[in-house]
């Protein structure tokens, strides 16, 4: 339950009470998730002195924006949001993969399926906060819904402490960051190095289980190949004495500092880091879409028909709850039958790739957005043109569509992320990810704010400088979003293939145990030895 509720019944709450203008609204509304803020939004929504002013959406009034000592303790309440699920989300994910133990070939083997499973609880969460929280919030007040919601989280906190003596934990191993560093300093330091004749005169080479006291060491370190990528790296892996080579025992017994000798397992990570960065960037624009339904969308809705029944009125933001109902029964049935079914073609333990998984969400975000113009467009001119309100069942399937891209391209981006980390660096990539959500709601606000300054110019005031969505041209936003989207695509397709080209995509698999994958890094290992004699002769060459 912990962010379930969260974000969908901050939108209503603004929504509901105080209305500015879009580009405003848009702004608001980009760091609303975590913990420690419930109590605080429960206060303000229960005492009157604190509520923003009321306002009612669909009447079209003039709404008074909530200002002041009102407005502090609502963006207090927002930032707290965002630590707290800066703190649980990244090491929940990871804390739950790691119960896996990477020695048994059966759980490692079912280590997708955990993220499909963590996926669908998700799902399962947003489902009953969109349905039944929203229908609370309706009926009794955002007083009562927000404290329904931090009784919530106070089980789920009780649930989490109560397992503690059966967790497998990895005691902390120091900062993450001192070892990126070191490789960098190292590389800087020894930049004018000449590179060694052959890669295994670099420090560690054999021993790539080499430890740094940092936490870079893996079992799974063995796994993760010397390449030639960002090749300048590694000058951080000679050994020198005095900005000479040396191979003299020595100046080899020598220990050298941390910050100018590194081992080539810990600048293999570092290079990983580097690689997995234009693939990270490539999901920003997905999360920019994700920002667009969870705003517009939602006062899309505020101005459709929202009858279900004569008695019966959907709340707006229930429209979310769409692509979970359907996510429910899709994620089981993935898991269960997609999977296999594909594994016979590809050969693949997951039945596609993560970085597969991707593409096919980021390819079906591109449809979310087509689906979301071409419906504003009917419903901006059923209301203008025909005085004529649509249901706001015409606006399902951007959410069903985009349900489907987020089934793909989440969970394939977290298992992607941790597969790609030794050990001790899965919370901190699994928190990359979600570095993604962010940038993707900061570009959504500036995006929003560009559009609207570049269209603003035009006789007709821009396409989202009212705050009455019947003037606005959301419509050409979306397409404009849909364009993005596509190009993000081939972007992503360029960058998964460079990616791809080296050892870092099977290496990935091998982290999970894959026994043909364990073969063939063995069978580099020993092309290795063999040409160890000659490394040593050559070496030998080069003493002055």
């Amino acid at each position: 339950m912990e962010g379930v509720r969260r974000q969908q019944s901050m939108e209503y709450y603004k929504g509901d009470n105080t209305m500015t203008s879009d580009v405003a609204l848009e702004d608001n509304t980009v760091d609303w998730r975590g913990r420690p803020s419930k109590p605080k939004h429960g206060v303000q929504a229960h005492l009157p002195q604190l509520k923003p002013p009321k306002c009612n959406i669909t009447s079209g009034e003039v709404c008074e924006e909530a200002k002041g000592f009102k407005a502090l303790i609502f963006f207090i309440a927002l930032y707290l949001v965002a630590l707290g699920s800066g703190c649980v989300k990244p090491n929940m994910i990871a804390h739950g993969a790691d119960q896996f133990n990477p020695d048994n070939p059966k759980q490692t083997k079912k280590l997708s399926t955990y993220f499909n499973a963590a996926y669908f609880a998700f799902s399962m969460g947003e489902l009953i906060a969109l349905t039944l929280l929203v229908w609370v919030q309706t009926h009794s007040g955002m007083d009562v819904g927000f404290g329904v919601s931090a009784a919530a989280m106070a089980m789920g906190l009780i649930s989490l402490v109560s397992g503690t003596l059966y967790y497998r934990n990895k005691p902390p191993q120091g900062s993450i960051l001192t070892p990126i560093a070191q490789v960098f300093v190292a590389a800087i330091v020894k930049r004018n190095q000449a590179y060694p004749s052959n890669p295994q005169m670099l420090h560690g080479i054999h021993n790539m289980n080499y430890n740094n006291n940092v936490g870079f060491s893996s079992d799974a370190d063995t796994l993760f190949p010397h390449t030639q990528k960002f090749r300048f790296l590694d000058k951080a892996c000679i050994k020198s004495q005095d900005g000479t080579m040396s191979s003299s025992t020595t100046s080899s017994n020598r220990k050298e500092s941390p910050w100018r000798l590194c081992s080539v397992s810990q600048v293999n990570q570092v290079k990983i880091l580097l690689s997995v960065i234009p693939i990270f960037a490539c999901t920003i624009i997905f999360n920019t879409i994700l920002a667009q339904l969870q705003t517009f969308s939602v006062q899309q809705g505020s101005m459709m028909d929202t009858r279900l029944t004569k008695s019966f009125h959907i709340p707006p933001a229930s429209l979310q709850s769409i692509p979970y109902v359907m996510l429910i029964f899709v994620v089981p049935l993935y898991d269960a039958f997609f999977v296999p079914f594909i594994r016979r073609f590809t050969g693949h333990p997951s039945g596609i790739s993560p970085l597969q998984r991707i593409g096919f969400g980021l390819f079906f975000a591109t449809f979310s957005m087509v689906s979301a113009a071409l419906m504003e467009k009917k419903r901006r001119d059923s209301a203008t043109k025909s005085n004529e309100i649509i249901s706001i069942f015409w606006i399902t399937p951007q959410f069903l569509i985009f349900g489907i891209s987020e089934m793909f391209t989440a969970v394939g981006l977290i298992e992607f992320f941790y597969k790609q980390s030794m050990k001790g660096m899965q919370a901190f990539l699994t928190a990359i990810t979600y570095c993604s959500y962010s940038f993707g709601f900061y570009l959504s606000s500036l995006l929003v704010s560009i559009v609207n300054k570049i269209t603003s110019r035009s006789s007709d005031g821009g396409w989202l400088g009212d705050n009455n969505l019947n003037k606005d041209r959301l419509d050409l936003f979306y397409w404009l979003l849909a364009a993005l989207s596509f190009l993000n695509f081939l972007n992503y397709l360029f960058w998964s293939r460079w990616f791809s080209r080296d050892d870092y995509s099977s290496s990935s698999s091998s982290t999970t145990g894959h026994q043909n994958m364990e073969q063939d890094h063995l069978n580099k290992i020993h092309c290795f030895n063999s040409s160890k004699l000659d490394a040593a002769q050559l070496g030998e060459q080069n003493i002055p």
